[in-house]
């Protein structure tokens, strides 16, 4: 193998983890562009090695009971990687993050030994799935998971109403419902109680949850709206 072609390789990793880094530092991920070109870049090299090696070993005078197996290096590569994707995967307010960043990762490190062993082609086009998939597959495909949503309110009979009235012109579906009462202690006003409600909804594709938040906290007797994830 060359130099020239080395350098191209090289340069060629440098490009591809820069690229998926960048869309990832952009949305302000644990693992950005620096990360991703280091990741890809080391893959590389251990591909450049082993082909290196397996050039030294097929030029040497061996032994006719000698046998050769190429690919033990790429293969800790691979399996390697996990402890790097681990630390980008974090878990705050019992909700998880940081699993694309992790996958990206390891996507980055296979990219990075198909430039190291010289498939430039199917590297460029992997290249451009992960790419495809990280920055417009969200858009194209929006799918809306199961969240819970707590409404605080007053005014049980005219709120729950307008809740219900709400979620049915829209497509809402109510999947569980857990309940709430606090009592103020003033049994003159009719504020008296205080009622916490939390949905479990399956909402249409069309509607996001902010969107529900924002349109039920529009309601005056309704005191506070926020989404929960357990």
């Amino acid at each position: 193998m060359s130099w020239p072609e080395i350098l191209i390789r090289i340069g060629a990793a440098v490009l591809v983890g820069g690229a998926i880094g960048v869309e990832r530092e952009y949305k302000n991920r644990p693992a950005g562009m620096r990360t991703h070109v280091l990741v890809c870049l080391g893959a590389c090299i251990i591909a450049l090695l082993e082909c290196l090696l397996r050039a030294d070993m097929l030029s040497a005078e061996l032994a006719d009971n000698v046998t050769i197996t190429m690919g033990r290096l790429s293969a800790q590569v691979v399996s390697g990687i996990g402890f790097l994707g681990a630390g980008t995967i974090f878990i705050a307010q019992k909700k998880i993050a940081g699993l694309t960043t992790a996958a990206s990762l390891w996507n980055v490190a296979c990219l990075g030994l198909l430039i190291g062993f010289g498939f430039y082609w199917v590297a460029a086009v992997c290249c451009a799935l992960v790419l495809l998939v990280l920055l417009l597959l969200q858009r194209l495909v929006r799918v809306n998971a199961i969240k819970r949503v707590e409404v605080r309110f007053v005014h049980r009979a005219e709120t729950l109403n307008y809740i219900n009235t709400f979620f049915s012109k829209n497509g809402i579906k109510v999947l569980d419902m857990d309940f709430h009462i606090e009592s103020v202690g003033d049994q003159k006003k009719n504020e008296s109680n205080i009622y916490t409600n939390l949905y479990t909804l399956h909402l249409p594709s069309k509607i996001k949850y902010a969107d529900v938040v924002n349109d039920l906290s529009e309601f005056p007797n309704i005191h506070m709206v926020r989404t929960r994830n357990t």
